[in-house]
């Protein structure tokens, strides 16, 4: 029998099963081309086809010489990633240093290339947002599927003329905060103000209105979004994350956080928690490493929990 760790992958697939023991979950070898079962080893099919490339590259360097396409497109870059670039050293393809006569010629092609994408006020808005976005999201840690989604819906915002009498970088962190908060990953308002310079009134304002002319529904943040990325930033153990998630479903079904500042009920979840599982911290410490928390908001909305909740401590 073939072990898993001998094989490319594993596949399962409805369509086929295995003829000798019907068992539908079949692990597939890219390596010889084959689909066997994962339960008895039978061979089902013994001629995929490879959907890889017909060459070999045995480094980096030849990999990158023998591919013929480009990179994927990417909305946060100004020309989606797809452009060619006329380079300032004045070199041709092999390395060699180009004819005085040829080096004006080039100027002048880097100087209407440069004109031709900023053809528009769209491509001077783009210019000057793409570069504000990457910024905001290394800073506040977003990922890159998020920044990409924040790219697109910022180009969409651009092209219907949402953009036109606000400050760029207040839409730019309206956009991140709204993205943010459709995947459960939420950034409070303090951050975002923190990072962009922008007074959070003004995200607000600009978030309502995206949203408002978009016909985008303003998604609603709990707390349970928020335990996950405040117990990575205090350092505690996935014990006590699971527990303040647990406390937290139970009071929002008995109706205690609503009404409640998100921030500040899953501060309390996580100080509740630590104190359940000895995983102890103080609220002075839990305000001061998260941004937006004050200490009496963590007393208030911890005496709240212990008593609704009826938790002896």
């Amino acid at each position: 029998m073939i072990s898993k760790g001998e094989l490319g992958g594993e596949l399962a697939n409805e369509k086929k099963e295995c003829p000798s023991c019907k068992n539908p979950i079949m692990i597939t070898d890219y390596a010889h081309g084959e689909l066997i079962c994962k339960s008895c080893g039978f061979v089902v099919d013994d001629r995929l086809f490879d959907f890889g490339p017909e060459w070999r590259a045995f480094d980096d360097d030849q990999k990158s010489k023998r591919s013929r396409t480009g990179g994927p497109i990417k909305f946060a870059k100004l020309n989606k990633g797809l452009t060619t670039e006329i380079d300032r050293y004045d070199r041709d393809i092999r390395g060699g240093a180009v004819q005085p006569e040829r080096k004006a010629q080039l100027y002048r092609l880097r100087k209407w290339q440069k004109r031709s994408r900023m053809s528009d006020s769209t491509q001077r808005n783009l210019s000057i947002a793409l570069p504000e976005l990457d910024r905001m999201c290394a800073l506040l840690n977003i990922s890159g599927n998020l920044k990409e989604e924040s790219a697109m819906l910022y180009r969409k915002a651009v092209s219907n003329g949402l953009v036109r009498g606000r400050s760029i970088e207040s839409v730019v962190s309206a956009i991140i905060y709204l993205i943010c908060r459709q995947r459960q990953l939420p950034k409070t308002l303090g951050e975002l103000e923190e990072a962009s310079g922008v007074k959070r009134k003004d995200i607000g304002r600009s978030y309502r209105f995206l949203c408002r002319k978009l016909s985008m529904k303003m998604p609603v943040a709990t707390p349970i979004d928020y335990v996950p990325r405040f117990a990575s930033k205090l350092g505690l153990s996935g014990a006590t994350e699971a527990k303040a998630i647990e406390i937290l479903d139970k009071a929002r079904t008995l109706g205690i956080t609503s009404g409640r500042g998100p921030t500040g009920v899953a501060a309390a979840a996580i100080y509740l928690a630590g104190r359940l599982t000895n995983d102890k911290q103080t609220q002075k410490e839990i305000a001061t490493k998260l941004a937006g928390v004050t200490e009496v908001t963590i007393r208030n909305r911890y005496e709240e929990l212990v008593n609704s909740l009826e938790i002896e401590v």
